[in-house]
């Protein structure tokens, strides 16, 4: 089972909000999703983004694929930059065993 980290339209008509979902590669857009992991409304000025990065952290680790769109918004908030600093720490504490 391929597992992605996308986008979840919500909203109303010509006013999007999305949330950010774990779900199955295959499911719908806007179909049954694993777990939320956060929200984000364009629409606002400034924008409205949110992450709890403990579980998009835990995610990633299990090997979730962010969408472009999704990674973009991770770089902004720092989720990809611990991510990557975790896993090169955690790589360089088992080479030294």
């Amino acid at each position: 089972m391929a597992v992605k980290i996308r986008l979840k339209r919500m909203g109303a008509k010509k006013r999007p909000a999305y949330r950010i979902v774990v779900a199955d590669s295959r499911t719908q857009r806007d179909g049954r999703s694993i777990e939320e992991i956060g929200f984000y409304d364009p629409t606002t000025d400034p924008v409205t983004f949110k992450v709890h990065e403990e579980k998009a952290i835990s995610w990633l680790d299990k090997g979730a694929v962010p969408t472009e769109t999704v990674k973009t918004l991770f770089r902004r908030a720092g989720v990809l930059e611990k991510w990557q600093s975790a896993r090169s720490a955690r790589g360089q504490s088992q080479g030294n065993n």
